[in-house]
């Protein structure tokens, strides 16, 4: 199949591209896979929107005794109808995932079974809700999405757009966080505070930025567009524009090999560069 299947785009609403899309995938795998055909009924072709999938399928996988799922859809449900912008959002996110992970054959594959990408939704509802004064219901929120998907995103961070959470297990960002457009990180990338101060205390993440497994960004630092931060790295300090960030600590190894890494998903670092800058 292709990213995306050329057939199924043929008939996409120039209105809604990504949830045409999303309907037709879903038409065809229940089709292929009668197993699933009413998981897949159920959950995508019986729902009139993206957002109501997303919030259906979120209260399904996060509902519990606390909070059954028909309270937690409503919780997702009047986040995503009040914000747009929420939306427009879940529509990058996916389109950003099926670009960037060559496991992604899909639109419909992050909406149902990618961890990464259900837990930066859960986060969007949460965001909304502790933006309305809310803060109860968000911290409830980010509790059951680190429980369910192992990803931990405090409600009051603020994440862009087109934002592609790899396997997500171990992700952990914190409260006074920024994370700009088209950035991509994988499992276990903390973008935490460096000590027990208060205030403004973690990382500011530029557009277009690669973050590789492991990687742990400390503090109220900067990481300038289009810079990469190698795997396992401790950054504690700037990292300038379109650079490459790589040790413990982390130091400057030179340029990033090309313009766009957060979509390159290239997390290679050039041995020469490598060893003369460390």
């Amino acid at each position: 199949m292709s990213k995306p299947d050329e057939q199924a785009s043929a008939g996409i609403d120039h209105l809604d591209p990504v949830w045409s899309q999303v309907r037709a995938e879903a038409e065809k795998r229940a089709a292929a896979e009668p197993s699933l055909s009413g998981f897949l009924h159920t959950t995508v072709l019986n729902q009139a929107k993206l957002e109501d999938v997303v919030a259906g399928h979120l209260a399904e996988k996060m509902g519990n005794s606390e909070l059954a799922p028909s309270v937690l859809r409503a919780v997702f449900e009047e986040a995503y109808s009040a914000d747009a912008s929420i939306g427009t959002a879940m529509r990058a996110d996916i389109v950003a995932t099926c670009d960037r992970d060559p496991a992604c054959q899909a639109y419909l594959e992050p909406v149902l079974f990618y961890k990464g990408f259900m837990a930066l939704q859960a986060y969007r509802a949460a965001h909304w809700h502790i933006a309305q004064g809310r803060r109860s219901m968000a911290l409830y929120v980010q509790n059951r999405a680190s429980e369910v998907f192992q990803a931990d995103i405090h409600p009051a961070a603020q994440i862009g757009q087109g934002v592609f959470i790899d396997h997500a297990t171990g992700v952990v960002i914190g409260e006074t966080a920024v994370v700009g457009d088209d950035v991509s990180m994988l499992h276990s990338v903390t973008l935490g505070g460096s000590g027990k101060e208060g205030g403004d205390r973690h990382p500011k993440i530029g557009n277009g930025v690669l973050i590789s497994v492991g990687a742990k960004v400390l503090g109220n630092i900067r990481v300038g567009e289009c810079a990469k931060i190698g795997g396992g790295s401790v950054v504690l300090t700037d990292v300038p524009a379109y650079s490459t960030a790589v040790g413990v600590p982390a130091k400057i190894v030179g340029k990033v090999s090309t313009p766009t890494p957060s979509r390159q998903m290239d997390h290679s670092v050039d041995e020469k560069d490598y060893g003369e800058n460390i």
